[in-house]
């Protein structure tokens, strides 16, 4: 019987993670945490029976506390909670699908204890790669991706010698705005950013997958968690997201992932690695596919992917700056504070004031995203 514990159980990947645990009898959840919707949270409780759940907002904590005080599950809050889930001795996996930087700290309490992480928030490796990535390495302890895109990496380098890699191809649909001009997106609304022509996520990602920034926090993602540099990493458009990512070798070969765009693949690949597990599910029909088309990314219209690249150059504490300033954005734009295009142009004036840290630590980490978070409200305000 595997255990694991899951941030972000009540989000898309969380939610689909348990659809696995209902289909393999061997997997049991040891611990749930999310951040407020109390409602699903019981429901979760009732059914999967972790031992400790955990909410990061006190207000739905004390809720739970009260819809689930028959289930005799210790209820938790905040921070304590999730370093509390990280470090439990039951869960031999962390699966990390909670949204943002609070995701840094439970992980790091994770690793320490020995546990694997199946990765699946990409704010940790982008703000603190340079201390999870070693740290991971210190206590021999796996990252496992569960990002379709860095799942198609890992899975396309199996068995390969990691030294002969000369190249890593990222796909990205092109999102719902894909051959757009500028002058086309002026006037986006909050409901067409939401309409991803291929998949179904949480509502912050797919505003991310509509300006490509999610394309550039994959970047720098995967130049941690394969060990690669900048210039060896490629964003290829690829409208049918068939092709999860590729990867390029010595000899001039091209291993690639394909599939049926599909979150629980890689999410199971991660829980069940090196196995793997049988899954319900439409297959991929070629005959029916008829073509499959790549294009460049055009970084003129989707200047958030350029200023990921940018960041990313930078190094040190600016992809932090650069993922702050995009979440606070995104929170704006889904309240219909701010169009669509202001979003990376509070991203550029973000990073144009920032002086960048070179190493910085945890605590520093955190200071730059509130900076960002207050550089951005003296803006808008």
């Amino acid at each position: 019987m595997k255990k694991i514990a899951i941030l972000g159980s009540t989000g898309s990947i969380g939610t689909q993670t348990l659809e696995i645990v209902r289909q393999n009898g061997d997997l049991q959840v040891a611990a749930l945490a999310a951040g407020s919707n109390v409602e699903r949270m019981e429901q979760q409780i009732r059914e999967f029976k972790p031992s400790v759940a955990a909410m990061w907002s006190e207000e739905a904590c004390r809720d739970l506390k009260v819809r689930a005080a028959d289930t005799g599950v210790r209820i938790c809050c905040g921070m304590e909670g999730l370093l509390e889930i990280a470090a439990m001795e039951e869960a031999e996996v962390l699966v990390t699908a909670i949204v943002g930087m609070i995701g840094i700290k439970p992980t790091i309490e994770a690793i320490k204890s020995g546990k694997t992480i199946a990765l699946a928030n990409k704010e940790t490796l982008v703000t603190a790669g340079h201390i999870i990535m070693p740290l991971a390495a210190e206590h021999k302890v796996p990252i496992l991706p569960v990002d379709s895109e860095h799942s198609a990496v890992f899975q396309s380098m199996n068995g390969e010698n990691k030294e002969r890699v000369t190249k890593i191809l990222l796909t990205a649909s092109g999102g719902p705005f894909r051959g757009k001009t500028k002058a086309e997106l002026k006037d986006i609304k909050v409901e067409d950013a939401l309409q991803h022509p291929n998949w179904a996520m949480g509502r912050k990602i797919t505003i991310d997958s509509a300006t490509m920034v999610n394309k550039g926090l994959e970047v720098m993602e995967a130049k941690w968690l394969f060990g690669v540099d900048l210039d060896r990493i490629e964003v290829v458009v690829h409208p049918q997201s068939v092709i999860h990512s590729m990867v390029e070798y010595e000899d001039g070969a091209v291993m690639a992932q394909l599939g049926m765009p599909d979150m629980k693949l890689p999410i199971a690949y991660a829980l069940f690695y090196p196995d793997r597990r049988p899954l319900p599910g439409k297959r991929l029909d070629f005959a029916a596919l008829g073509q499959m088309t790549f294009e460049k990314p055009d970084l003129e219209v989707f200047t958030g992917l350029k200023l990921a690249l940018d960041a990313a150059r930078a190094g040190g504490s600016m992809p932090t700056v650069y993922n702050a300033a995009n979440e606070m954005a995104v929170s704006l734009f889904l309240e219909r504070k701010i169009g669509f295009l202001q979003i990376p142009e509070l991203i550029g004036a973000c990073m144009e004031q920032h002086k960048t840290a070179e190493a910085p630590d945890v605590e520093e980490i955190l200071r730059a995203e509130q900076e960002a978070y207050e550089f951005i409200r003296r803006v808008i305000n």
